[in-house]
């Protein structure tokens, strides 16, 4: 059995400071790949489909697993999942980089739901028309947040996002995605060294738990608002997403379009409302 990788990785470094030279060890966040399969059943017997690879952070990885297959589209809801393991066959030779995901029987299968392939064979090609109808092919229903919240609200949460952030702390690379309630309280944090994969974290854990839709709360990230991180939220029933840094331009399309408030450069007790003001108080 090949050891289970650590979320961070010691390094030896050379380090320079007011023009001396000191060797020493730095701590790194770990990026390792991670293979999504997803097995079906089928006269009796499993068959495998490999889905997808992506540069992880290890850690929370059927979380990720979970969270990718939802927020692609490829499965409905908790009870698509029979079981989820790493691999354990002998043959592996990276058996904690490659998750297995079980689905029940009678659960519809199709890989070109991911939207990888639904933009490669879009009769527009990759273009924003593409990404839209891909949302509403995907997202059932948009997000429920039917509350107002007072610009004060969002001041604290970035530090609470960085003070709850423990191997950002150690390491200084990594993105981080937090869910919070309708009255600023820290629901669940997940940090990942891609700002994808921490979503998908954040979300795998809330469809493993039974806790979608998520509606009623806002989300914070810790970088800049892709119009994936807005899909993302949107297919977990979330009515607010806010980000540290500047939103694309798909992004805002996709926010007005499905009824999210999407906030951006939220910083210094500052932010632009770029859709879905009505959930903000505005003062005179």
């Amino acid at each position: 059995m090949t050891e289970r990788p650590s979320s961070t990785t010691r390094v030896p470094v050379w380090e320079v400071c007011d023009g001396r030279l000191q060797y020493r060890d730095d701590e790194l966040a770990t990026e390792e790949p991670l293979e999504v399969r997803v097995l079906t059943p089928a006269a009796g017997q499993w068959v495998c489909h490999r889905v997808a690879v992506t540069l992880r952070t290890p850690g929370h990885d059927f979380e990720l697993a979970a969270g990718f297959l939802y927020t692609e589209g490829v499965i409905p809801d908790r009870r698509a999942i029979v079981r989820i393991a790493y691999c354990t066959d002998p043959s592996e030779p990276q058996q904690y980089n490659v998750v297995n995901v079980y689905l029940g029987p009678g659960i519809p299968f199709d890989p070109e739901r991911l939207s990888r392939h639904v933009y490669i064979n879009s009769s527009c090609g990759v273009c924003g028309k593409a990404a839209l109808e891909l949302v509403r092919t995907v997202c059932a229903r948009t997000p429920v947040g039917d509350f107002q919240l007072a610009p004060d609200f969002f001041r604290d949460l970035p530090e609470i996002l960085r003070s709850a952030q423990r191997i950002f702390a150690r390491t200084g690379g990594l993105h981080a995605s937090a869910l919070f309630d309708r009255d600023g309280r820290l629901i669940l944090l997940r940090e990942d060294v891609g700002r994808h994969n921490a979503m998908d974290k954040l979300v795998g854990a809330l469809l493993l738990e039974d806790r979608l839709p998520a509606s009623n709360t806002v989300v914070l990230v810790s970088g800049r608002a892709s119009f994936e991180l807005v899909q993302k939220a949107l297919l977990a029933g979330i009515p607010v997403l806010a980000a540290v840094g500047a939103p694309s331009s798909l992004a805002v399309d996709v926010a007005r379009a499905f009824g999210m408030t999407l906030i951006g450069f939220l910083r210094e007790g500052r932010f632009n409302v770029y859709a879905g003001a009505t959930r903000i108080q505005m003062g005179r």
